[in-house]
């Protein structure tokens, strides 16, 4: 149940490009998919001897504010332990992005982790014309113009039209997360039905490439699936960890900009 929140963003977040197909960077990407008042929960479940257990939950909020002149959408990623496993290992993280309105680029991030005795707290600025990131400690780190958070990534992703690309192709792109900058890239798997706790789905299917780590195995391991539908919310995500699968599911939403029409059937 370790890290929950960081889990289930990264889950949620991996599927980013903002790429087109002959890997030139798009970086005006217009939000076509949510809008300022969006909230989405998700449910994390942990398998670990064949059981899935309710280990946390995340949820995200949309909201849209000035900094600094500039129109942007402020998200905020909240998670946290189920209380009955809180005597265990209690979590109860928070991160947010500022990006900015027009072409989804990040202006801000902030990262608060506190997960047992682990605490952490972090702040990133960007600065996508002078290709770098600066950190409240002032140290400085080289990007490109295109990179993302890992909460902008999110919400980049909402936007693209999946309809441009063929299964099995490979999308790259660059995210930004704890002081380093990640060359990644998800595999596009086509669109089908799958069935989760919330109910019956039309979905887009994909894997992406992921670093092995202390959590995650490397490869092309996990799956996710988000709707089928101008929305394109988070639906399902399931990953083998080094102890272990954990799997999310989507439980409740309000505030989406347009109806849920991939869902066929609620539980």
């Amino acid at each position: 149940m370790k890290r929950i929140l960081t889990i289930a963003i990264a889950l949620c977040s991996v599927p980013l490009s903002i790429f087109a197909q002959n890997n030139e960077p798009i970086c005006t990407v217009a939000n076509t998919s949510f809008r300022a008042g969006e909230s989405i929960t998700l449910n994390i479940y942990y398998n670990v001897i064949g059981l899935y257990v309710n280990a946390g939950t995340a949820n995200f909020k949309t909201t849209a504010e000035i900094l600094e002149g500039k129109t942007v959408y402020h998200v905020v990623g909240t998670g946290w332990s189920n209380s009955k496993y809180d005597w265990i290992f209690k979590v109860r993280d928070r991160y947010e992005s500022y990006f900015d309105a027009k072409d989804m680029l990040p202006y801000k991030f902030v990262r608060n982790v506190n997960e047992g005795k682990y605490k952490k707290s972090q702040v990133a600025y960007f600065y996508h014309n002078d290709e770098k990131v600066e950190t409240e400690s002032s140290k400085t780190f080289k990007i490109n113009k295109c990179t993302q958070d890992v909460i902008s990534a999110l919400y980049n992703v909402r936007s693209l039209d999946f309809n441009s690309y063929k299964t099995g192709d490979k999308i790259p792109f660059d995210m930004y997360l704890d002081e380093e900058v990640y060359h990644m890239y998800i595999r596009y798997l086509g669109k089908e039905k799958i069935t989760t706790q919330y109910g019956t789905f039309n979905a887009i299917k994909f894997k992406p490439l992921l670093l092995k780590g202390t959590v995650f195995k490397g490869g092309e391991k996990m799956t996710a699936w988000v709707s089928d539908d101008a929305n394109h919310i988070p639906l399902r995500i399931e990953s083998p960890l080094s102890v272990g699968s954990i799997k999310v599911d989507m439980m409740s939403y309000s505030g989406l900009r347009y109806p849920l029409s991939s869902l066929i059937e609620k539980d």
